[in-house]
């Protein structure tokens, strides 16, 4: 599984980001899509992931303020991040987990920076 991601950049507190996460070599409707992060100095953790049937989890410190979707048509995972605080810099990943061999990849990870 290929992932690609775009859409990072930087922002100032309280605006929003959109991150978008495409993936290819394998049916898209067999794979759980998430995004995790990773602060400096800090180790990487889950910010939310979606199931193949829809089923949304967001770790605490996102939930109200970010939203992750999946579109299977267009093979694509979205992050829609608003009212964005300083701890939410980090480098994010776009995540997959393959259901029939439990198999995680990666993609190669977008920069959110957000100003205070």
């Amino acid at each position: 599984v290929q992932l690609v991601e775009s859409g990072g950049g930087l922002v100032q507190a309280g605006g929003s980001l959109r991150l978008s996460c495409v993936a290819s070599g394998s049916p898209f409707s067999t794979l759980i899509m998430g995004w995790h992060r990773q602060a400096p100095g800090k180790e990487r953790e889950m910010v939310a992931y979606v199931t193949d049937a829809g089923t949304t989890v967001y770790a605490d410190s996102v939930k109200g303020r970010l939203t992750i979707s999946r579109d299977d048509a267009k093979n694509t995972a979205t992050l829609q991040m608003n009212s964005l605080k300083p701890e939410d810099t980090a480098v994010y990943y776009c995540n997959s987990k393959r259901l029939t061999n439990w198999e995680d990849y990666w993609g190669q990870g977008t920069q959110v920076t957000v100003s205070s």
